[in-house]
């Protein structure tokens, strides 16, 4: 899992206010096509909202664990049904630079 700053997570955040959920998860949970597509979105937009169905928060932080573990992102925000998740380009991963 990548690891952020208090500083880079708060500019996250406000960056992602205004965007759209680009990935469902429903009660079928993380199959491998859902995290397929937000590897793809990740690669696009480096900054990602998604929309989980479900109203176990406990589920939902697991499942934020589970995408940032498997993808090498860095969890930003877990609000309500909606996961934020952002993972710098690979150039940019390589020297920890956003």
């Amino acid at each position: 899992m990548l690891g952020i700053t208090a500083g880079q997570r708060r500019s996250l955040r406000s960056r992602a206010h205004g965007l759209k959920p680009v990935v469902s998860i429903s009660r079928n949970g993380l199959s491998g096509p859902v995290l397929k597509e937000i590897d793809a979105c990740l690669e696009s937009h480096e900054l990602v909202k998604i929309r989980v169905y479900g109203d176990d928060r406990e589920e939902r932080e697991r499942l934020l664990g589970e995408i940032c573990e498997r993808l090498d992102a860095a969890p930003v925000q877990h609000i309500g049904k909606l996961l934020v998740v952002w993972r710098p380009e690979a150039g940019d991963r390589k020297t920890g630079h956003s």
